[in-house]
């Protein structure tokens, strides 16, 4: 991660003729931007927002969750991670803000992050019966296998990932192979991309793992099936997520919380800029179409951002005030 800016945040208390207070000034102001796309152009959403609609300086630096965390719990800086996957570091995280360090400003991601078994959106229109994992497990004809038609696939994702570990457990937990199914290893992002992409193209079966809020979910629309249990964090940590656990047990996944999280200092001194940041939140269903025209468009982060404010008044005014709407409205068009 390049190197943070330190960043002084100080606010102005501004007297009116009348003698009434107006908004305070944010000063200066620095963004991690995680280097995947829904949290770069959340990123870039928050710096034309606070620059345009509450006067920050706003800088956008680059980061990853773990080390703009680290460096926000110790060093207090950047100001602001409008897309922290907190659960990676829970503890620590907590522990923060228990401590005035660190302040959860707002649920980024207000479904959370969303893993799980998918399939077409068309296929489960064709076969209403299919709302669970056991209920597709029953139909191996609907899914072949790509090296083996007489077989279903389930489509993992690659080695590393926490997902395919989880997908190999489920895999086991659901008898899936004594029900006529393999596991298909995809061998990269690109693979499990490119294996949803040729089946929905092609209006085959496909299940597999894959999560939002993706560009691929904006595109491919998909239904997350059901696993027909209540989660169980305690079974969840004890084998679900343990590559080398033998008896894993039906659960369902957790969801990953997902959170705007600003050092204590910004959210002291920040004024209405920390209102908006408290109400700035929106659902994997915007975030998918979102992320979804800025791959067919190959649009950087600041351009899907003014594309959303250009195309989605209704979403975003609701997290602002009615002046700061009008600025913003004036600084994009």
């Amino acid at each position: 991660m390049k190197a943070l800016l330190l960043s002084g945040v100080m606010a102005f208390a501004l007297l009116g003729a009348a003698g009434g207070a107006s908004a305070a000034e944010c000063g200066n102001v620095t963004i991690a931007s995680m280097n995947w796309q829904s949290a770069e152009v959340l990123a870039n959403l928050d710096k034309i927002i606070l620059e345009s609609g509450y006067g920050c300086q706003a800088e956008i630096i680059q980061g990853d969750t773990i080390p703009t965390l680290t460096s926000m719990t110790e060093k207090g800086q950047p100001d602001i991670a409008p897309e922290g996957w907190i659960d990676f570091m829970r503890d620590i995280m907590d522990k923060a803000v228990a401590d005035g360090k660190l302040v959860y400003a707002s649920k980024s991601l207000s479904d959370g992050g969303v893993q799980g078994w998918w399939i077409p959106k068309y296929l489960a229109d064709a076969h209403p019966d299919i709302k669970t994992i056991d209920d597709a497990l029953k139909h191996p004809e609907l899914f072949p296998a790509p090296e083996d038609s007489s077989k279903g696939a389930v489509f993992n994702g690659p080695a590393g990932w926490g997902g395919t570990v989880a997908t190999t457990q489920f895999f086991k937990a659901y008898d899936a192979e004594k029900k006529g199914f393999t596991l298909v290893d995809t061998g990269s992002a690109a693979g499990l991309d490119g294996a949803l992409a040729k089946a929905y193209e092609r209006k085959e079966g496909w299940l597999g793992y894959y999560w939002e809020p993706t560009a691929l979910l904006g595109k491919y629309p998909m239904v997350k099936l059901d696993h027909g249990v209540k989660f169980e964090a305690a079974e969840w940590k004890r084998c679900n997520t343990v590559a080398d656990c033998p008896d894993p047990k039906k659960n369902d996944w957790e969801i990953a919380e997902v959170d705007t999280v600003v050092t204590k200092k910004f959210s002291d001194a920040a004024g209405p800029a920390m209102d908006y940041l408290k109400a700035r939140s929106w659902d994997n269903k915007t975030v998918n179409t979102l992320l979804a025209w800025m791959t067919d468009n190959q649009a950087t982060g600041e351009d899907g951002a003014k594309y959303f404010l250009k195309n989605h008044e209704d979403i975003w005014t609701k997290w602002v005030s009615a002046d700061a709407a009008e600025k913003i409205k004036a600084a994009i068009n």
